[in-house]
């Protein structure tokens, strides 16, 4: 009798196993098949827009220049990416922008040629294609066109755009702009007012005097420093703040997390209910994500680097707490034992005899979060507005400056890489010694 029921707890065991090589699978593919329909993602492709893609990755790596007119003054601007900061003085345009009275002729390269014409006229000459005219008629923009358009030109009664690889025009009621991009950040060092503008830095450093009033080292320096554009001192002092909120945060929560650890491991807590609502204490700080304590504290207290520091401070508190305490729990007793053996009192039995025990595991953990928090102090500081976190929000919410975005998002890799080798490096000092 005993074989059959072995047999039979075989076949059933074989069948299980076979429920679960093939009915696994089945579940995953159905969630997969239902996640294909759920998301649309058949109608992604009606939803993709190439041009819309293409111009943001370009604007990562290049700088446009605006050429602007006002159809209601009849004002000329030439500005790098539209702000005044980057304006040229009037009467010095770029060399490809030449102006003649009301009339305007902007060289894109190649053939392609912007005309401002007056009485709010325009012509664009387009190789293999056509010459485009429009004008303002009254309250409405007024083209040639006719038909069926090729994609990268939208034409309606109050805009007018064409967008080529070599430039772009936009003919609207108020003003008739032309954008043309050039690859680079342009005035990365120093702005179009500066007297080292166009200046190398060889010119800069061995070169005759510059400005008479400064020295080319002191002067070109404080121009770069203070860049109206870019705002170098800004973006210094926001990595500052963001580094600053992930090592408070950090390392706050931590000598908050350790003595509340001791009561909440039942080797060191022999009362169940103290460690019962210390472990729960944990559970909720650590339960609710940084991101939420970021919004109720500023709420609170208002935005600031500090709001975001003691958001990250709730959080890890929590985890601390739980993997501080049961590192508590594996502590070797015979260490602690020993050290009582001489006489020593209760904390010093802790200092001596448990914490070098859990120095290893303390130190990897907050050096692992640190890192780990000056990632997240990006985000946190978009929020509590602080830190590189809100100069990047700021970049992206105007969506204009994008090469802006590119070297905010540069810096913060680099950031992290930095604090990535700091760690490892004191990781490797405190636990190893070497």
């Amino acid at each position: 009798m005993e074989p059959l029921v072995l047999q039979a707890r075989a076949d059933r065991l074989f069948a299980h196993k076979r429920l679960l090589s093939f009915g696994l699978p089945a579940v995953v593919l159905a969630y997969l098949v239902y996640i294909f329909f759920a998301f649309d993602i058949p109608g992604l492709a009606d939803r993709v827009r190439i041009d819309n893609a293409h111009a943001l990755v370009r604007d990562t790596w290049s700088y446009k220049t605006h050429v602007t007119r006002d159809n209601r003054s009849g004002a000329l601007s030439v500005a790098i990416e539209g702000e005044r900061k980057g304006a040229y003085p009037d009467g010095r345009p770029p060399e490809w922008v030449a102006v003649d009275g009301a009339r305007t002729v902007i060289d894109l390269g190649d053939g392609y040629r912007v005309t401002f014409l007056p009485e709010n006229a325009v012509r664009f000459d387009i190789p293999g294609f056509r010459t485009v005219e429009a004008r303002i008629d009254g309250r409405a923009v007024v083209s040639d066109l006719s038909g069926e358009l090729p994609d990268w030109i939208s034409a309606s009664g109050t805009r007018l755009q064409i967008t080529t690889d070599h430039g772009r025009l936009a003919l609207t009621r108020t003003k008739t702009e032309v954008f043309r991009y050039f690859p680079g950040w342009e005035l990365f060092f120093f702005t179009l007012d500066s007297p080292y503008h166009g200046h190398g830095a060889g010119e800069i450093l061995f070169g005759d005097r510059i400005d008479p009033a400064r020295s080319n080292l002191s002067g070109a320096w404080h121009d770069f420093w203070q860049n109206a554009m870019w705002r170098h001192a800004d973006v210094a002092w926001a990595l500052f703040e963001t580094i600053l909120m992930a090592f408070l945060g950090t390392f706050g929560a931590a000598i908050i997390a350790l003595p509340l650890a001791f009561l909440s491991a039942r080797n060191f807590a022999p009362l169940m209910a103290l460690r019962f609502a210390t472990r729960r204490v944990f559970d909720f700080l650590r339960g609710v994500d940084g991101l939420i304590w970021t919004i109720v504290l500023s709420r609170a207290f208002g935005p600031g680097p500090m709001t975001g520091a003691l958001a990250m401070l709730l959080t890890d508190t929590g985890t601390f707490g739980k993997l501080f305490s049961e590192a508590l729990e594996n502590v070797d007793a015979k260490q602690t034992e020993g050290v009582a053996s001489t006489g020593a009192k209760p904390l010093q039995r802790y200092r001596f005899g448990v914490i070098p025990q859990i120095t290893p595991v303390l130190i990897s953990q907050i050096l692992y979060y640190l890192e780990s928090n000056t990632r997240s102090a990006t985000i946190i500081g978009a929020i509590t507005g602080g830190g590189i976190g809100l100069l990047l929000t700021q970049a992206m919410i105007t969506q204009k400056d994008w090469e802006e975005v590119s070297y905010y998002i540069v810096l913060i890799v680099l950031m992290v890489m930095a604090m990535d080798s700091l760690s490892g490096w004191l990781r490797r000092r405190l636990i190893r010694g070497a």
